[in-house]
């Protein structure tokens, strides 16, 4: 990619989308498109530093390249730039790159944008912000920066405090695709398999896109592998420690865990060291930690035992040994692992939606657990949430209202019901409300 000729074009602005942002190109050439929802639905006209992390292959480059295009074509010539992070070798080249475009603004321009994408492959990204922004040279320009590496964005954006503007919001998680978007592009071919596909695809743009033709690739599955790989390597973590982790992930499902029990069940040396790997995995928007709900306090208790699920069913499915690759091969499956993944995909779901509202630690869930009973989430702004693989009735939760007075709760099922506290939808309608 030459991003020296890429914005020579950007400051005369052609009338058609350039070959050279290739993800847009090939946007451009495809039949099947998504529409992303991650809360930004239009840039901010003010400076300042905009951070979008997510997983990869959920298409952050691409819509980096629509807003780029859209930025040229609506203000015109010589308003945006372009720089990648991967052929960039280090902080001071990327300071250095920085300061070579800022003159290259047009002086009537109403806004100034500076697009980098995967900035997180240069290595303290950050201190080259920093230094350029305490120069004063960022003032009228907006950044918008994505990147892949989402522990290392994470913790980046923590060290920029003060620098990144006025703007309401600065940071964003690039959420997979709803539920809703799938039906409406793939339903019409999927039928009644759209909600088993999505479920498998974890609402990955590459993965929806494919298994409308049938199956997810080997080569999707291996991306998601190795960029969760990569990132371990990345951090300085162990492989095998890695596998081990993701293999009692998906043995558990739902079931809470300690974090003693974690540790000594993979062969980790520690607590300590477990819980490295957890949070890694929660910067990568892998899993949700679940903590358990006091009721009587109405506060979340960190050091019970919590339970794990994925909040991105894509990465179960890359990781799980049944190699599930088809919507016959799912529905196949043992009852138990389609219960799990149901129980995944609303955690993933509750996720989605807390990463648009901008909500603090939103891979963070709750769940609750009595003497003689569990329910599986609480979403503060809804109630209580049972995830439930076969038929239901009211009677089998009667004890809901003598335990919760004034409270509802939601059963996500195969039934539909109502009453004063219970009321019964299918994962179709949990996911499209």
């Amino acid at each position: 990619m030459n991003v020296r000729l890429i914005n020579q074009v950007l400051s005369t602005a052609p009338p058609d989308v350039p070959d050279f942002l290739p993800h847009l190109a090939e946007l451009e050439r495809s039949s099947i498109r998504f529409r992303h929802e991650f809360g930004l639905d239009d840039l901010p006209m003010e400076p300042g530093i905009l951070v979008v992390r997510g997983a990869r292959q959920y298409g952050k480059s691409t819509w980096l390249e629509q807003e780029l295009w859209k930025t040229v074509k609506t203000f015109g010539p010589g308003t945006a730039f372009y720089l990648n992070g991967d052929d960039i070798a280090d902080s001071a080249a990327l300071g250095h790159a920085i300061e070579e475009l800022l003159p290259l603004y047009s002086q009537s321009a109403r806004v100034r944008r500076l697009f980098i994408d995967e900035i997180t492959a240069v290595r303290d990204w950050q201190k080259a912000l920093k230094r350029v922004a305490d120069a004063g040279a960022l003032r009228d320009v907006l950044v918008i920066t994505t990147g892949s590496r989402a522990t290392d964005l994470r913790r980046g954006t923590e060290r920029l405090p003060g620098r990144k503007g006025k703007l309401a919001r600065s940071t964003y998680l690039f959420a997979p695709i709803s539920f809703a978007e799938f039906s409406r592009v793939a339903g019409p071919l999927l039928e009644k398999d759209t909600l088993d596909a999505y479920m498998l695809t974890g609402g990955s743009p590459v993965a929806c896109a494919e298994i409308v033709r049938g199956r997810v690739p080997e080569y999707a599955v291996e991306i998601v592998k190795d960029w969760v790989l990569g990132e371990c390597a990345w951090a300085g973590r162990s492989r095998a420690s890695l596998v081990a982790i993701m293999e009692y992930l998906l043995r558990r499902g739902g079931t809470p865990v300690s974090q003693a029990g974690l540790a000594r069940d993979t062969g980790l040396a520690n607590n300590t060291v477990a819980e490295g790997y957890v949070d890694m995995l929660c910067d990568l928007m892998c899993i949700a930690p679940t903590y358990a709900w006091d009721a009587s306090r109405k506060i979340k208790i960190r050091r019970r035992p919590r339970k794990l699920p994925f909040c991105n069913t894509m990465v179960a499915l890359a990781w799980h040994p049944a190699q599930v690759r088809t919507v016959r091969e799912f529905q196949q499956a043992p009852s138990e692992v389609r219960a799990m993944w149901r129980e995944w995909t609303v955690a993933q779901e509750l996720w989605r939606r807390a990463a648009i509202a901008g909500r603090d630690s939103a891979e963070e869930l709750q769940y609750w657990q009595g003497d003689n009973h569990e329910i599986d989430f609480l979403d503060p702004p809804h109630g209580f949430i049972e995830v439930k693989s076969g038929e239901t009735a009211p009677v089998d939760f009667g004890w809901f209202a003598r335990a919760f007075p004034n409270r509802r709760l939601t059963v996500i099922g195969r039934s539909t019901f109502e009453t004063s506290a219970v009321r019964g939808i299918t994962m179709e309608d949990f996911l499209c409300s």
